[in-house]
Order: C-alpha cells, then structure tokens, then sequence
C-alpha cells in the first residue's frame, strides 16, 4: 500500500499532517515543531504492513525541512502501530 502527506496545518512553527493511503484514507498522522536549532517529530501510523514506507516517506520529508536551516538537531518519535521504529544510527543514539 502506497502512502502519502495530506498537509492539515502548516505554520512556521509547526506543521500537522495526515498520513493518507491512495484511497485518501487517514491510516495515521505526524506533526513537526520547529524551534531555534531544533525539530521534533512525532507521527503515529495504525497500519502495521506499511512500516518501511513510512520510514521512507519521513526521511526524505525530514532531510528536505533540515536544509532550510542547516545544523538543526532532530528529535524523532515514530510509532506503526503499537512499536516504535526508529529512522537512523543517529536516532537510535538519543533513545538511549
């Protein structure tokens, strides 16, 4: 099942979107918070079988907003359904 962003809010401190398959049916959702040198992340997805994409739709979504302002530090917290998935080596080191 491929999935897509469906913006419901953006501002430019925060941004809410919905996680839609190609029904345009809402399967979860993420919102980003933008601070000085930081961003944070924290999206759910209730469909478990889509996992990798939506591993691969946040990174690149992810990478596009740290270029606007380089040397950002990106604090994430994913979930497919009930587990927590993480999207790099980099992630992994702040969880512990």
């Amino acid at each position: 099942m491929e999935i897509y962003f469906s913006p419901e809010v953006i501002t430019p401190h925060f941004q809410a979107l919905n996680v839609v398959n190609s029904d345009d049916k809402a399967v979860g959702n993420i919102a980003f918070m933008f601070d000085e040198k930081k961003i944070y992340v924290y999206g759910i997805l209730e469909e478990e079988g889509v996992g990798e994409s939506f591993k691969d739709l946040v990174q690149p979504y992810l990478k596009g907003l740290a270029k606007a302002k380089p040397g950002l530090d990106i604090y994430a917290c994913l979930y497919v359904g009930c587990e927590k998935i993480t999207l790099g080596e980099e992630d992994e080191d702040k969880d512990k």
